[in-house]
């Protein structure tokens, strides 16, 4: 995959996405699960458990997708 960001197939569920914040205390992981669910894990700390985890749509992780790559626009 792309620099900084690693895929991992996880039978029967889906996909897993880490992604390298270049940071040693912080980073994210996001699941795609069949159908169309999406997990982001929250990490902010060197251990195993996660911060935060948010449970989104398709449609809710596109909006966040928008917003974080500025391809949002409020009307």
């Amino acid at each position: 995959m792309g620099q900084g960001v690693h895929m991992q197939e996880l039978p029967g569920i889906g996909k897993r996405y880490d992604i390298d914040l270049g940071s040693a205390t912080q980073r994210i992981s996001v699941v795609v699960r069949h159908g169309d669910i999406r997990d982001l894990y929250v990490f902010t700390t060197k251990g195993d458990e996660p911060t935060a985890v948010l449970e989104l749509s398709r449609e809710q992780a596109l909006k966040l997708g928008a917003v974080l790559t500025g391809t949002f626009f409020e009307g």
